[in-house]
């Protein structure tokens, strides 16, 4: 049997492959690696009391802020005595207000004096789980039985998995979305292609498993890490009842209607697809011209395009806001917009990189894809990328909001490299529509040596000959028939040089898109620079202005009745000397409120000065002021504010200054 040697193209292709593999390995390894509890999600931004902090009397409850909305429980903020006896009451107390993101529990009466530990849990708006813990102490510090914990949840190898089972889903569902748009939409023989079947079939099965792993381990990542909860049947009914275990619910269903698209699509739609191509061909022959393989093609055929495409539709769309609604997009400024945006977003990334990945699949594995599929192909990316540019920059405002944010936060930072990849991305893209219309210009039909070659081969083929007897001896000529078949296909593929190119040019764009995935897949993990330049705020101080009074307003809860308002505190002029101060206390309504008691204090951390005690005196209902404050050094001063309601109900609420 004669041997027909690969063509150099082929060759240079193939070569890349596992070099794609390895960069793909290593930067799965490396984000795997800095995708761990590290990476910044909601932050503890402030508590009462603080860390380290001690208090001269009990404090009725204590209170926890964070730089964005987060999910607590009963549990989720746990006081302990120094022998370990939880002292809180186990009820939460939710006191969020406007931008103010602020949780608290309250403490039994009659605590003694000693160190107390704080231990807290919680669920970040982008579904991660963030924890932490602090001491403080009454009276004086005193030996505590109780250890602070060393790991965060969310880590260990829980974390590991459930983070290869986030990007698992998200490659899955883009190849999904997107190979499926890209055989409706670009080449509708495709459908019964089995490289194409088996590429589609195995996302579907991907993002069907990384689905069920991710709901099964949901309640050990956002617990005690270990995998034997995953067993734990009241833990998954609770995850069931939480923004995020709905989400993957909604998915797996829509999976099951996915299942049901891809059994048509591969089914009914390929039969009817063919037949409708066999039939174009007859009445082509009987006219005397080529094939009409176009899509008005076979009614049948069409309108089962129409209704897969239709419903197609919705799945891809349900499938996308099961991501738009439990993560970033679901908070924070706009959501009912950056919902739909998100979810247009996802669909863009899916139909171009999907896409692109079917393309490379086509092009690598299939000898006989039409010309006319890759120009349609061109433009379905052409449109995609124009939707993702529009919904990206309004993403990036949403989640970024200033310049110093773009450059001075991880989210910044990662969406820059987001954003070079694209531009990458895109001119690999405009190099494949190059090769594209050369492809589409090059003569089609002009028999050349290659097609007289596989004439001649087929003519002294075995296929004229007898098939022998032994049925062994026949398979073995069946394979080696088709095995050169396969190889005259593979060589009159492989002599377009535009073909060939093309190829290549593919090639490099799934190398950057995947890069770009994975790099999308981090985003999605990380604090938006919105929300971190607002936890930075909280604990920075309020810029001086000369000749200006620095005026900030902090919002309290003392848990008691008629507990909740606002402080207003000005400092005039807000500089090194003699300042006066103001302090005006208002109810929700923005009446004032005359409480019993005020008291505030200054501290200068950085100089070990403080805290300065305070007790202004009441000018008005709601209303005490105090001259002659003197504040003897310049920087940045701490002010709390201690807020009485009743003989038992108080709370300290603090905001750091920039003194001139």
């Amino acid at each position: 049997m004669t041997a027909i040697a690969p063509s150099p193209a082929r060759v240079r292709a193939t070569a890349l492959l596992p070099r794609l593999a390895l960069v793909l390995a290593a930067l799965l390894a490396a984000l795997f690696t800095a995708a761990g509890p590290a990476s910044a999600h909601a932050a503890l931004t402030a508590s009462d009391p603080q860390d380290g902090a001690v208090v001269a009397t009990a404090p009725a409850q204590v209170t926890l802020s964070f730089s964005e909305q987060v999910a607590m429980g009963d549990d989720s903020i746990r006081v302990m005595d120094p022998q370990g006896k939880r002292v809180d009451t186990g009820e939460l107390r939710d006191m969020c207000s406007g931008t103010t993101i602020r949780y608290g529990t309250a403490l039994h009466s009659g605590l003694p004096d000693g160190t107390y530990t704080v231990a807290w849990q919680a669920i970040s708006a982008d579904s991660h789980p963030v924890s932490g813990a602090f001491t403080f102490s009454i009276g004086a510090p005193s030996a505590t039985t109780v250890a602070l914990p060393t790991a965060q949840v969310g880590g260990g190898p829980v974390g590991i998995v459930y983070a290869i089972a986030r990007y698992a889903a998200y490659a899955g569902f883009t190849v999904l979305i997107g190979g499926a748009a890209f055989i409706l939409l670009c080449w509708r023989r495709g459908s019964a292609q089995r490289p194409l079947q088996k590429l589609i079939v195995r996302a579907w099965v991907t993002l069907t498993a990384a689905t069920l792993a991710m709901l099964v381990l949901r309640t050990p990542y956002t617990g005690s890490g270990k995998f034997s909860d995953a067993l734990d049947l009241d833990g998954l009914k609770a995850v069931l009842e939480t923004k995020t275990g709905a989400s993957l619910v909604s998915r797996l269903l829509l999976l099951g209607a996915a299942a049901l698209f891809i059994a048509v699509l591969f089914g009914a739609y390929a039969r009817k697809t063919a037949e409708a191509g066999e039939s174009a061909k007859r009445k082509g022959k009987e006219k005397g011209r080529g094939a009409d393989t176009g899509p008005g093609a076979g009614k049948e055929a069409d309108d089962l395009l129409f209704g897969l495409g239709i419903g197609g539709t919705v799945v891809a769309g349900g499938i996308a806001a099961t991501w738009a609604l439990s993560e970033h997009a679901s908070t924070g400024i706009q959501p009912g917009i950056a919902m739909p945006a998100d979810i247009l977003h996802l669909l863009a990334v899916a139909a171009w990189l999907g896409g692109l990945t079917a393309l490379l699949v086509a092009l690598h594995k299939i000898p006989g894809i039409e010309r006319e599929a890759v120009r349609r192909f061109s433009r379905v990316a052409f449109v995609s990328v124009l939707v993702l540019a529009v919904t990206g920059v309004y993403q990036s405002w949403r989640q970024i909001g200033s310049w110093s944010a773009l450059t001075g936060t991880s989210y910044g930072q990662l969406l820059l490299v987001k954003v070079g990849l694209v531009a990458v991305l895109v001119g690999i893209a405009y190099v494949s529509r190059s090769w594209t219309a050369r492809l589409t210009d090059a003569p089609a039909g002009k028999p050349g040596k290659i097609a007289r070659q596989r004439d001649v081969s087929r003519e002294t083929s075995p296929a004229s000959v007898t098939v022998p007897e032994d049925p062994k001896r026949a398979a073995q000529l069946a394979r080696q028939r088709a095995a050169r078949e396969s190889a005259r296909e593979k060589q009159v593929r492989d002599a377009d040089p535009a073909r060939a190119g093309l190829r290549r040019s593919v090639l490099a764009e799934a190398g950057v898109a995947i890069a770009l995935l994975a790099v999308t897949t981090v985003l999605t993990s990380t604090e938006p620079g919105r929300t971190a330049e607002q936890a930075r705020g909280r604990d920075s101080a309020a810029t001086a202005v000369p000749n200006r009074a620095i005026k900030v307003t902090l919002p309290f809860d003392t848990g008691g009745p008629n507990g909740k308002g606002s402080v207003r505190v000005e400092v005039d002029p807000g500089r090194v000397g003699a300042n006066s101060l103001h302090v005006w206390v208002d109810d929700p309504q923005g009446q004032p409120l005359d409480i019993p008691e005020i008291k505030v204090a200054f501290t200068l951390p950085a100089k070990d000065i403080g805290p300065l005690p305070l007790l202004p005196e009441r000018a008005a209902p709601g209303h005490w002021s105090a001259s002659g404050v003197q504040l003897p050094l310049a920087g940045e001063w701490r002010i709390d504010v201690t807020v009485r309601t009743s003989d038992i109900d108080q709370t300290t609420v603090q905001k750091n200054v920039k003194i001139g």
